[in-house]
């Protein structure tokens, strides 16, 4: 079992006792979580859109995540309660004029100062970078420190000049026990929505019942009115129209020959009718023409009688 060769084993190598608990760099945390999309793990970079429990996302790689829900993707589970593009708010962030980037940095020999932040807050000036408390506005996006918010009480938004209230105020990259507090919110926002919905299904049902009844019994504005002259003549002509049918009727019914009781034959003229309505028939006399008037036989004409 060893110890051959005149080795001499220390108790460290013998003995296993408890592994240590590694801890986690806390100024390596704060870099990933205010510097790093939470699902795709690049740098941030516009349009940066959060979710409703504070967590900061590259909106392409939300649109990916939404287009392509694959179980194997292990950071999925991170963004799981994001069901569509509008669970998600685009920020509204404010430029920290002191932050360079890269730029200085060509031979790689520089100092990265984990301390300067790519956003400030546009009231008091404090930088993003995670040692300071941060919240967005879900009805605008814009961004702002908690201690702005604290100092500056309104009902209205400090750069838009929206309206707000308690509900929409979301912490960034909060604590566990403001991601419980946010999610219960969550939770809590989408039943309502929810129930909202149900609700009105009923009611387009209805409104969309009522329109049939009115068409089954009109008012007195949808009632076809006309001039005098024009009722009576559809009336007669509807009279005429019936008087053929009536008559076959009858001699299906084998009841030929029998004319109907109170039924007289009456010429137009004789009629007590205005003269345009008689003129609209050919034993008026101005449908009549002599011979002289009326064409030869070889010609085609109506009036040849």
């Amino acid at each position: 079992m060893g110890c051959d060769g005149g080795t001499i084993p220390k108790r460290h190598e013998l003995v296993k006792g408890p592994k240590k608990v590694e801890k986690v760099d806390k100024d390596a945390e704060l870099v990933a979580q205010w510097n790093y999309c939470t699902l795709s793990q690049e740098i941030l970079r516009r349009p940066i859109v959060a979710c409703e429990l504070g967590r900061l996302y590259n909106k392409d790689a939300v649109i990916e995540f939404l287009l392509d829900k694959s179980s194997e993707k292990a950071l999925g589970k991170a963004a799981s309660h994001i069901k569509s593009i509008k669970n998600v708010t685009e920020l509204r962030l404010s430029d920290n004029p002191a932050w360079e980037g890269d730029k200085g940095n060509t031979k790689g020999d520089k100092h990265d100062d984990l301390q300067r932040a790519r956003f400030i807050c546009p009231v008091v000036g404090l930088e993003m970078n995670g040692r300071h408390r941060f919240c967005f506005l879900r009805c605008c996006g814009c961004v702002f420190s908690e201690r702005a918010l604290k100092e500056i009480k309104a009902e209205v938004c400090h750069t838009c000049g929206a309206a707000f209230q308690e509900d929409d105020v979301i912490v960034l990259n909060g604590t566990k026990e403001d991601v419980e507090t946010l999610k219960r919110k969550m939770e809590e926002r989408r039943l309502r929505a929810k129930l909202g919905k149900k609700a009105k299904k009923p009611k387009a049902a209805e409104s969309v019942s009522k329109p049939g009844v009115s068409e089954e019994f009109p008012g007195p504005s949808k009632i076809k009115t006309g001039k005098p002259e024009e009722t009576s003549l559809d009336s007669r002509e509807k009279k005429a129209s019936s008087a053929p049918k009536n008559a076959a009727n009858g001699s299906s019914s084998g009841k030929v020959g029998k004319p109907l009781c109170g039924t007289t034959k009456r010429s137009i003229a004789d009629s007590e009718e205005s003269e345009a309505y008689k003129s609209l028939f050919t034993t008026h006399s101005s449908a009549k023409r002599s011979k002289e008037e009326s064409a030869h036989w070889v010609t085609h004409t109506s009036y040849c009688f």
